[in-house]
């Protein structure tokens, strides 16, 4: 593998391409080792990331790296240090640090060093983005998954990079954030089938907090994937098909987590 292989869409069984805006806005399509980030120039930030976990390779890799800009893309269209310095936002990993870490031990360093790449980073409320039972907690749910079952996973994380989304230090600050992982579904005696499950997380309530957050902040939801194609404005492909919840959530609606037992990939 090279070292900015980026993200694979025949990393599963079935094809399974890089999330996209359904609009043409331009785009920095950027290749890491193992994932790749499409940075959206106009807000500074990411509007779709993807990185393959191979949870028969992974590796425990001690944490090493700093953050930087990526010098292929115009200091002025990723938010960089001066967003962040001075303040309690975090700067949030989008494709975690640990992901992208498996193959030879030389691969998965520098595949962990390159999440600390600023067009990875999306601004979160620190409580948000420390909470084990918010952000970090599903993320290290969908690892566990990965690593305990020696499977393939391939994980889609974006803000969802709203119009009115409030503005701080000139860029307007995600309220909101998608995530959706992919894998292999083995059932007996059939051919594994694409199965994929969505969530949302908020900070809103952390934001603003004299507003009343529609999607209830500090809590995750378990949403049908068309739904985050709708709120975030991508093309999800088949991963909309290949929605798990539906048979969860029996109506067309969000479910909230109370614990992460909840979450079944499987």
């Amino acid at each position: 593998m090279t070292s900015h292989d980026g993200y694979q869409s025949d990393f599963l069984r079935s094809e399974v391409p890089l999330p996209r805006p359904t609009d043409d806005r331009p785009l920095w399509d950027l290749s890491y080792p193992h994932f790749s980030v499409l940075l959206d120039p106009a807000r500074r930030l990411a509007v779709s990331t993807g990185v393959n976990i191979d949870g028969s390779s992974l590796r425990d890799v001690a944490r090493s790296g700093d953050w930087y800009l990526d010098s292929r893309v115009p200091a002025d269209e990723q938010a960089g240090n001066e967003l962040y310095r001075d303040n309690d936002y975090d700067r949030g990993h989008l494709v975690r640090r640990r992901d992208p870490g498996w193959g030879t031990a030389e691969q998965a360093r520098a595949a962990t060093e390159a999440t600390f790449a600023y067009p990875n980073a999306a601004p979160q409320a620190a409580d948000f983005n420390q909470s084990p039972e918010l952000w970090v907690g599903l993320e290290d749910h969908v690892l566990a998954y990965a690593e305990a079952s020696g499977l393939r996973v391939s994980v889609f994380t974006a803000p969802v990079l709203a119009p009115d989304d409030p503005r701080y230090r000139g860029i307007l600050i995600p309220r909101r954030f998608w995530k959706v992982a992919a894998w292999d579904a083995a059932e007996p005696g059939a051919s594994p089938r694409l199965a994929a499950a969505g969530f949302v997380l908020d900070q809103t309530a952390m934001l603003v907090p004299a507003a009343v957050p529609p999607l209830a902040g500090f809590r995750t939801f378990l949403v049908p994937i068309a739904d985050i194609a709708a709120l975030a404005d991508v093309d999800l492909g088949p991963l909309v098909a290949a929605d798990v919840a539906r048979a969860t959530l029996r109506t067309p609606q969000w479910m909230p987590l109370a614990s992460l037992s909840q979450v079944v990939l499987a």
